[in-house]
């Protein structure tokens, strides 16, 4: 969209530019150099302030069509058209009281425009606000009915968490999150920053960050990148809070103060965490395990183990089974909010 308005803008720039210059250089009496000269540079001018007109339009013609989305994703049918109609009602009852208006002296020119604008927002307003009752009067109740008889789903805003740890992407293939995905400019700044680190740590995980993107863009064909950003804020959370609450969007992470921070805000959250702590198996006393014990445990004769979603297994007895694939029988199971640890014996 910007690349098309900027387009448009150096042309509309250089044709408007030659017109000036044809139509007032030759009141200059210049020769024919440097007539041909002049020209060319205003249409070059012409050209420079339309691109640079259009980069600035082009982003705010971005914006608005994206807020205009939003905004009219939950209207309903009745909605667009009663409001519509009162637009049009209002534009018409305007041309009406403008034949009194414009042969006004002096106020005339000035008043007749704003009455258009006046009534045409009254009557579009009131078209909106009464437009239930009017499809209800009219008989018009399947109009009352949202777009496609869908439900309102929010959109994902991904914070820097969420992208570098991965997960989002397999989640969003195997269709567990619905809606579209968001990130902002200032979350893909981070990321970069990150990634350029020149800690090999932090350097790797910024770039396995920026492979995330990359799957989502190629996969989900979902993943919108939006240049929306708080210049008075610094922190990257605070502003991710406040674009979430300007979009009605919920915050996707894995960071759990984002998490506490967003829900006192009044914010929707899905924590990557959270969702795969649920998914794990459930694991019962009684039930037979097919493990390897891994190392030592801190209590004498005891073995650890882990299951496939990370559950520490502690076997009895398994200290002397240390590298092996044992048989063990569940005994107990202790869960806490920081997570589950199984309790097993082995079977003899």
């Amino acid at each position: 969209m910007v690349f098309a308005v900027r387009l448009l803008l150096a042309l509309v720039g250089g044709v408007t530019g030659y017109e000036l210059a044809i139509r007032y250089l030759p009141k200059a009496n210049l020769g024919s150099v440097e007539y041909g000269s002049a020209v060319t540079g205003a249409v070059i001018a012409g050209i420079i302030v339309g691109v640079v007109v259009g980069h600035f339009l082009g982003k705010a013609v971005t914006r608005l069509g994206r807020a205009l989305d939003r905004g009219t994703s939950l209207v309903t049918a009745s909605g667009l058209i009663f409001t519509t109609i009162g637009l049009l009602g209002g534009l018409v009852i305007a041309a009406l009281g403008g034949l009194a208006i414009k042969d006004m002296p002096v106020v005339g020119p000035y008043l007749l425009p704003l009455l258009y604008a006046v009534s045409g927002y009254l009557f579009a307003y009131l078209g909106y606000k009464r437009h239930t009752d009017l499809a209800r009067v009219l008989g018009f109740k399947g109009l009352l009915q949202q777009p496609g008889a869908k439900q309102f789903i929010r959109p994902k805003l991904l914070d820097t968490s969420a992208i570098i740890d991965g997960r989002i992407a397999a989640a969003v293939a195997g269709g567990f999150i619905e809606g579209d995905l968001v990130i902002p400019g200032f979350v893909l700044e981070e990321l970069q920053s990150i990634a350029d680190s020149a800690e090999p740590g932090k350097r790797a995980r910024g770039r396995r960050g920026l492979d995330t993107v990359r799957s989502l863009q190629d996969s989900s064909g979902r993943l919108t990148i939006i240049e929306r950003d708080f210049p008075s804020v610094s922190e990257v959370d605070i502003k991710l809070i406040k674009l979430a609450k300007e979009m009605k969007a919920c915050i996707l992470t894995t960071d759990y103060n984002l998490d506490k921070m967003s829900h006192i805000q009044g914010v929707e959250v899905l924590n990557m965490n959270e969702l795969a702590h649920s998914l794990k198996a459930t694991v019962l006393p009684g039930e037979s395990l097919q493990v390897r014990v891994i190392r030592e445990g801190k209590e004498e004769d005891q073995g650890v183990a882990y299951l496939d979603d990370g559950t520490m297994v502690v076997i009895e007895g398994g200290r002397r089974r240390v590298g092996d694939d044992v048989e063990v029988e569940v005994t107990s199971v202790l869960q806490n909010p920081s997570g589950k640890m199984v309790f097993a014996r082995l079977v003899s």
